[in-house]
């Protein structure tokens, strides 16, 4: 466990009012299951990309209807998990740092995901340490929250903490269900998370619990179906429309859960946040 202190910094402040985020998607126009990397991934058993496509649909016009500037990158063939966008890297500043991942099968998609982020005038930084992007970190007002014990190194926790010049509070990733951060734990506005106790270490346990006193703890059973896979603008959060715990503590807080049918990507161990990379300029 490691909390690498970045230069002091102002603390974003405390907000329930909707931004208009950019964020970057790509059609699963080549999804399926074809290997095993993660404990959803089921090969033997038959999917639809048809379906993948008409929910992706509506989960795309969700964020368009919100205001959202969604822009797309093509998915190429043989890379069935390209869709999940978070993955492909992490972009705050305009500074993209690249995506390494973990496993041979998702490889290329690095370079493909670093090549679009030049091609639309970001600052690349290519990574040296694995890594698999917004999909294990999440900024939180100013503080860069990174896991690490599944996928990404501990080392790529060192390198975004130099790029980006932020506190980077490291977190230990212990349920190989929730191998990336953003399944585990949602950030709904500069203050406020949510996450899955079960999935941490206890040192970590400890961090968030000192950290966010407020938080919303996830049942299992929302979490179970990747409900804390969610993106929010601040106020209207989209998630799984079957997390109807999750949904209901959004809603006492007075935030506005939106619930989307993504049943056919969760095949593949992605929710609402894997299909979403945030672009913040």
């Amino acid at each position: 466990m490691t909390i690498t202190e970045a230069p002091e910094t102002t603390a974003a402040p405390t907000s329930s009012k909707a931004t208009k985020p950019s964020v970057l998607m790509c059609r699963p126009e080549y999804f399926t299951v074809s290997y095993r990397i993660n404990p959803w991934m089921h090969p033997e058993d038959p999917t639809d990309t048809s379906l993948a496509l008409k929910q992706w649909d509506v989960l795309y016009e969700t964020y368009q209807n919100l205001g959202f500037d969604v822009q797309l990158i093509e998915g190429l063939p043989g890379l069935p998990d390209m869709v999940y966008a978070a993955n492909g890297g992490f972009v705050v500043d305009g500074i993209a740092y690249g995506a390494k991942f973990h496993y041979p099968e998702r490889g290329p998609e690095g370079p493909a995901y670093m090549d679009w982020f030049r091609e639309h005038g970001f600052d690349v930084r290519e990574p040296v340490e694995t890594n698999e992007g917004e999909g294990d970190f999440l900024l939180v007002g100013d503080t860069i929250l990174a896991a690490s014990g599944f996928r990404s190194d501990t080392g790529s926790h060192q390198e975004i903490a130099a790029i980006y010049g932020r506190e980077v509070v490291s977190l230990q990733l212990i349920n190989p269900s929730y191998y990336h951060l953003d399944t585990a734990l949602a950030v709904i506005d500069p203050t406020t998370i949510a996450y899955l106790p079960s999935a941490f270490d206890e040192p970590s346990l400890a961090i968030l619990r000192e950290r966010y006193p407020d938080a919303i703890i996830a049942t299992e059973e929302d979490a179970s179906i990747l409900g804390l896979n969610s993106f929010s603008d601040g106020h209207n959060v989209v998630i799984a429309e079957r997390a109807t715990t999750f949904a209901r503590d959004l809603a006492d807080r007075g935030y506005n859960p939106i619930g989307v049918d993504l049943s056919e990507l969760l095949l593949g161990g992605g929710g609402v946040k894997c299909c979403t990379l945030e672009l913040r300029s």
